[in-house]
């Protein structure tokens, strides 16, 4: 620390500021993706494309961060009223949000996964451009998120008279691209959305008009959202439900039958409206026909899913990128952090969880391009069903964990709201509760188990992978790897002997172990393509680890608690 020779009031004054961290081109900085594009890509499309991600990755540290800052800093207003009492709902947004709206149409972060220019491999080449997009652009990931899932679900099932709305969602023009708002979420009910209580009137042929309160709604500037409802005279339960698809506005702007209660004050994702709303005879149009409308909304959900996983591993990605840059500015005892070894390791900890989850991460988008472009085998398709809620679940928690570790790495600064560092535990603690709660997807895993053998399918799969392995320093790593394999399948036939109760009391623990394994499998797999030291290390010091403690003790003490709720 220098200490100036001038003197205050009180003594010697300090002329030391720490230096705030900084961030390069976050394309040319990630050998991480570079080395996965490299990987799984063709030379000739990673070619291709690599020179608009090195402009993407320049852009998010330069206008495109200085709009999600602006954003951040202006977040939505509600004006119930005009000035002469007229009843408006109008929400405001900053010019930054919208502008952020416009280059995200410009630079076809949703509709890249539509042209499917480059077939299957499109969705690799989309979600890396969301990959580096999303950390900077105060969550507008999120309505992209939605706007791709409601895309998705109009080209599975809606008709030629939705095509326009399609074509809006898909639309690379800044003046004709349309976001999606997603609106499940009641009083009664958030991921038990069987109890939908809003209710459809049927107007005319699959025109209806809606009536309910809709408790949690994101992206509440759309212009159109899918929602569910339950048709007069339809059963209850999830088998009564509907999927609905409205267009929020009339010609003029005016909300058609839908009232704003209020914008809901939320800890983190604060540039981005969410709102609560009533629909008093809401127009809507039915999308896929009358009922099951909970299986049928999973085509929208896998989407979100992976969106969600996604911008887990991004937001991962910035906090290591911040405190490993921060970690070089600092000086502590002597020296700069990155000379401090525990420092260092810690570090490396972060770095290896967001290369564990990236590679999860990517592993359901590849299967995604397949399955939609009809290249993925049967069991590929089961894969994607089961691989998806168990990623989504896992990289939303690490990447809390990891945003953790960066407010630590950061010391009292971490703990500023004026360094920006806070936001990122904040914006990343939604990523485990939107589209699915930790707890739920581990259900959704079983069910998907339920419908097919698919962890036959799974245990297939990574044991296959891992035949080719043969660099000889993986040897144990594969060993360990499948080891797991064995450990989980194990408890899966003692868990289904067991009951019911005992699946659910175990399955959270479950979906644990198969991301873990599935993580290590793949990098051994990188490993063994890339072939260099960082990321032979890294599936070494992950495979040390114990990845799926599930028998054992543990077993008894589940067994212990499933009688204990019994009473």
């Amino acid at each position: 620390m220098s200490v100036s020779g001038e003197r205050g009031m009180d003594g010697p004054m300090s002329e030391f500021f720490q230096d705030a961290p900084r961030l390069g081109n976050q394309y040319d900085d990630d050998p991480l993706l570079r080395g996965y594009l490299r990987w799984r890509l063709p030379a000739v499309m990673c070619d291709g494309i690599e020179p608009d991600l090195h402009r993407l990755g320049q852009r998010v540290v330069t206008d495109i961060f200085a709009l999600g800052e602006a954003a951040e800093a202006s977040p939505p207003r509600h004006v119930p009223f005009d000035a002469w009492g007229r009843r408006v709902d109008q929400i405001d947004t900053s010019d930054a949000w919208r502008q952020l709206d416009r280059i995200s149409a410009t630079e076809g972060i949703v509709a890249i996964g539509y042209e499917r220019a480059h077939g299957a491999h499109s969705r690799i080449d989309q979600f890396a451009r969301l990959y580096l997009f999303a950390p900077s652009s105060a969550l507008y990931s999120c309505p992209l998120a939605m706007t791709d899932g409601a895309a998705r679900f109009l080209e599975v099932h809606g008709d030629e008279s939705l095509q326009p709305v399609f074509a809006h969602l898909t639309s690379r023009d800044p003046n004709e691209f349309w976001t999606s708002g997603q609106w499940m979420t009641e009083r009664a009910g958030g991921s038990d959305v069987g109890t939908t209580s809003t209710v459809a009137r049927c107007d005319e042929g699959d025109m209806y008009t809606l009536y309910g309160s809709k408790w949690f709604t994101s992206a509440t500037t759309s212009q159109v959202a899918m929602t569910l409802a339950r048709i007069e005279g339809a059963p209850a339960g999830s088998h009564g439900l509907s999927v609905f698809l409205i267009k929020l506005r009339h010609s003029d702007g005016m909300l058609r039958n839908i009232r704003i209660e209020r914008l809901k004050d939320k800890l983190g994702t604060r540039a981005l409206p969410t709102a609560e709303l009533t629909l008093d005879g809401t127009p809507a149009q039915l999308v896929g026909g009358a009922g099951d409308g909970i299986r049928k909304i999973a085509t929208l959900f896998n989407i979100t899913r992976v969106y969600n996983a996604v911008a887990a591993v991004a937001g991962m990605r910035r906090a290591v990128a911040l405190a490993s840059d921060y970690a070089r500015r600092r000086q502590a005892f002597g020296k700069s952090l990155i000379e401090h070894p525990l420092h260092v390791e810690t570090l490396a900890d972060m770095q290896l969880e967001l290369r564990a989850a990236f590679l999860l991460a990517f592993r359901v988008v590849e299967l995604l391009g397949k399955d939609e472009c009809g290249g993925a085998t049967e069991s590929e398709s089961q894969l994607l069903r089961f691989l998806i809620p168990v990623t989504k679940l896992y990289t939303a928690k690490q990447a809390i964990s990891v945003a953790g570790e960066a407010l630590e790495a950061f010391g009292g600064a971490g703990y500023l709201e004026d360094t920006g560092i806070p936001r990122l535990l904040r914006d990343a603690q939604v990523l485990s509760i939107w589209e699915g709660t930790t707890n739920i997807l581990s259900l959704d895993a079983l069910r998907a188990m339920e419908r097919s053998d698919v962890l036959g399918a799974w245990t297939t799969d990574v044991r296959r992978r891992l035949n080719g392995v043969k660099i000889a320093e993986l040897s144990s790593c594969t060993e360990q790897t499948l080891s797991s394999v064995q450990r989980v399948e194990q408890y899966a036939a003692r868990a289904a002997s067991a009951g019911s109760e005992f699946q659910q009391a175990g399955a959270r623990a479950f979906a644990y172990a198969i991301a873990r394994t599935e993580a290590a499998a793949l990098l051994i797999e990188f490993a063994e393509a890339q072939r260099d030291r960082a990321a032979v290390t890294s599936a070494q010091r992950w495979c040390a680890r114990e990845l799926a403690p599930l028998v054992g003790a543990d077993t008894e003490h589940r067994a212990d608690s499933v009688s204990l709720e019994n009473g």
